[in-house]
């Protein structure tokens, strides 16, 4: 006899771009159906990971422009979908679900996906700084539980803003090496220079430390000159990291592509991968260009850095906020990777915690709690 499937909602912004509508992707196709009946409520149905649901997810367009519009929006899917059990990502959409959530059907379980360390997001936040961190305190306790990518967000939460542990569970982001390794075959390399060929990956904002990375750019085209820097992503800062490669003098040496479809190939071919944010939550880029054999400098900065560290020598561990350190470890790893060649050796082992299947087995035990 078989068990009466759980009715799940997933609640997201968009699937434009970004890590955590990656995530959510993943969690759509590979969910065990014989367990689950999908729901997907976005507030506009557009972006490019739209096309990677699958056909069985029943979609709801919540047609509102901004999240703070969405209140009436979430009570009303909720209400007509009603499901076991809701999962949203993304703070503030985190935290409209959970002011809502009196008016939600009785019985619905609430979880919330924190994508960030919320302590370093909130001191930045100059326009809200004393409200935000109380909204955390009083509103994520109301959730049944919240979904931390790494043991160092557990702790922010806790440390910072109070939160009970019992209700935050670690479950790190799904790396699907199969399909990550297809892809990065496809279409071949798209470099044409000779190289190094160095490659960064994200939204073009602030946290992500680009800047950095330009500034350590003159040290590294100095010893290497015909280094080039590709740049994957869009954000706000798009024209003024562009100006600052002008100010430097490394313009002809720094490309920004723009958001790719395929951008492993683009780490596959490189000879390093560099993260020079000055926080992250759990870096997917990262994962995905270790798990394609690539060398990697990481700036040091709060997050799942050290959580990941099991990459042994593949990647190397920087001060934060420190350009210096930065080409320092760029040449370093250009010089190990000219020497490994490709294609180059990978170390899977460390990859196995971000497996998978062992995630989607995760999500699907919280979800049938």
């Amino acid at each position: 006899m078989t068990c009466e499937r759980r009715r799940v909602l997933f609640l997201v912004p968009s699937l434009i771009s970004g890590g955590a509508e990656r995530v959510f992707s993943t969690l759509l196709r590979h969910l065990d159906r014989e367990r689950f009946e999908i729901h997907l409520a976005v507030l506009e149905a557009k972006g490019a990971y739209m096309r990677d649901v699958p056909e069985d997810v029943i979609v709801h367009d919540l047609k509102v422009s901004r999240i703070r519009y969405a209140m009436l929006s979430l009570i009303r899917i909720t209400r007509k979908v009603r499901p076991d059990a809701v999962l949203s990502t993304l703070v503030y959409l985190n935290l409209q679900l959970l002011l809502v959530r009196p008016f939600l059907p009785a019985g619905t379980r609430v979880f919330v996906r924190e994508s960030t360390m919320a302590s370093i997001f909130l001191a930045q936040d100059t326009r809200h700084p004393t409200i935000l961190p109380w909204i955390y305190r009083h509103l994520y306790p109301k959730a049944d539980r919240i979904v931390c990518l790494s043991d160092a967000m557990i702790h922010d939460l806790a440390e910072h803003f109070s939160l009970p542990r019992e209700k935050l569970v670690r479950i790190y982001n799904p790396l699907d090496l199969e399909m990550i390794r297809r892809m990065a075959d496809i279409d071949g390399n798209p470099y044409s220079s000779p190289g190094p060929h160095l490659v960064a990956a994200g939204r073009l904002s602030r946290e992500k430390g680009f800047d950095l990375l330009l500034n350590s750019m003159p040290s590294v085209l100095e010893a290497l000159p015909r280094a080039r820097l590709s740049i994957l992503g869009e954000g706000p800062l798009e024209a003024e990291l562009k100006g600052r490669a002008r100010e430097l003098g490394v313009a002809e040496a720094v490309e920004f592509p723009g958001l790719q479809q395929n951008p492993w190939r683009y780490f596959k071919y490189a000879d390093v991968f560099i993260l020079p944010s000055r926080y992250e939550g759990l870096p997917n880029a990262l994962l995905e260009a270790l798990a394609l054999g690539t060398q990697a400098v990481v700036a040091d900065s709060p997050g799942a850095m050290r959580e990941i560290e099991d990459a042994g020598e593949q990647m190397v561990l920087v001060d934060p906020e420190s350009p210096d350190a930065l080409a320092k470890a760029i040449l370093y790893q250009c010089g190990r990777s000219n020497a490994l060649g490709h294609p180059r050796q990978r170390t899977d082992t460390f990859l196995k915690k971000f497996g998978l299947q062992d995630v989607v087995k995760a999500y699907s035990e919280l979800l049938l709690a």
